[in-house]
């Protein structure tokens, strides 16, 4: 009997999974027809059923009551990881959440291949935990536990950007010594790796990967910076108290601005800390604003703006950070340049990774002949450009921005469960 396995992409922003037919990889349709599936949990109070993806994201925006959780990758490896959420009345883990996740993405397998599935090739970030070894392996444990709890038993993991490596491979048509840029919402990954059609064909690839490396910083980062530098000082964010002593404390605007901490505002104690927030500020009508966003739950919507905002300034040198509900109402303008300058060091961190990468790797820049380049962030012109200045020699190579992973973590699947 043939055996049945798939690949899966748990991303921080989107998730996909792969499957063969025949001798080539495919994608899974998660959602109607499309492929990729935002890796986004909706909860909803009003009618006590549970949403996942777009229809997650859409029951949100539309003013339903409830709660949405997104960037759960980013919660592995972190402290949140063994804590519960309050649901309701009901308070569950996170790692039940991304289990839960975990469940339709393999329902969605089974039910695209007619058969049950229990062996799969999970990717992963080369780190989930940057100068951690402790806490990346912990983080790698959880994720594993959470897809044995749905059913799977062979479980393997592959690096993100191996898999992308193995995508990519399928398209070569001479030996190439590759540099795989796998830029997410929660991590930068790199490879460098030798590829060929010959060498496709090898079950084993230790010899061909010649270094990997990986930083905790992705589009969820950018977003986060951007909201700091941009959005939260339109709430309060560094005014000073009325006594002029110090600035308003930062923790509540932080949590605001990133994905994986808003639920932490929807609490009765972080509102009773805002009313004093508010009582010691030089600049109540900011606070209140914040207030405002965080009573009417609307910290993930006003997320979902700023990302926005930084994906139009791919394409454009300015734009704005709109946000009209009752209470607050206010206009950020946004300069390409200026997100530039905000995500600046981050960048620099991650351009560091890939130098390292190649060092690693006992290579030359100049022996690069190729650089493929995967994932959302890859499109942000500062990382892009910062990258390919590197290898100004190599031949640049588009992926799938979205998919070439889960297509890579089958073609993996196939050389380890075939």
């Amino acid at each position: 009997m043939r055996p049945v396995f798939g690949g899966i992409d748990f991303g921080t922003s989107n998730s996909t999974v792969g499957v063969m037919t025949g001798n080539r990889a495919r994608l899974v349709a998660l959602e109607g027809e499309q492929v990729t599936l935002p890796s986004a949990v909706f909860f909803n109070f009003e009618d006590n059923q549970t949403y996942l993806g777009r229809k997650a994201i859409s029951e949100y925006t539309d003013g339903a009551e409830g709660r949405l959780m997104r960037a759960l990758k980013s919660v592995l490896g972190s402290s949140l990881v063994h804590e519960k959420t309050r649901i309701k009345a009901k308070y569950i883990a996170f790692t039940d959440i991304i289990g839960m996740f975990v469940a339709n993405l393999k329902a969605k397998l089974e039910a695209d291949v007619g058969d049950a599935v229990d062996t799969v090739v999970l990717g992963r970030p080369v780190r989930f935990v940057d100068e951690d070894d402790k806490a990346d392996a912990d983080a790698q444990n959880e994720l594993e536990k959470a897809a044995r709890a749905q059913g799977f038993k062979n479980i393997a993991f592959q690096f993100e950007p191996i898999a992308a490596a193995l995508d990519y491979e399928q398209g070569v048509a001479r030996e190439e010594l590759a540099l795989i840029v796998d830029m997410g919402g929660g991590t930068s990954d790199f490879s460098v790796v030798r590829v060929s059609p010959e060498r496709a064909r090898s079950t084993d690839r230790k010899d061909d990967i010649l270094a990997n490396r990986g930083i905790h910083i992705g589009g969820t980062d950018f977003d986060r910076l951007l909201s700091i530098a941009h959005v939260m000082p339109e709430l309060g964010y560094l005014t000073p108290t009325k006594d002029g002593k110090r600035n308003l404390p930062a923790g509540y605007f932080i949590d605001l601005a990133t994905w994986q901490r808003i639920n932490l505002l929807y609490t009765a104690k972080a509102m009773n800390d805002l009313k004093q927030i508010r009582y010691e500020a030089a600049r109540p009508d900011l606070v209140d604003r914040m207030m405002a966003i965080v009573e009417r739950r609307y910290g993930h919507a006003l997320a979902t703006i700023v990302e926005r905002a930084k994906i139009a300034l791919t394409d454009h040198e300015r734009t704005s950070i709109d946000v009209g509900i009752h209470g607050a109402t206010f206009s950020a303008p946004l300069t390409r340049l200026g997100l530039e300058e905000t995500i600046r060091g981050d960048v620099g961190r991650v351009t560091a990774t890939v130098e390292q990468t190649i060092r690693d790797a006992g290579i030359a820049a100049s022996d690069i002949t190729a650089v493929f380049l995967t994932g959302g962030s890859t499109a942000i012109p500062l990382a892009r450009q910062s990258i390919l200045a590197l290898v100004p020699g190599a031949q640049v190579v588009e992926g799938d921005m979205f998919g070439s992973v889960g297509l890579g973590l089958a073609l993996d699947a196939q050389r380890k469960f075939g």
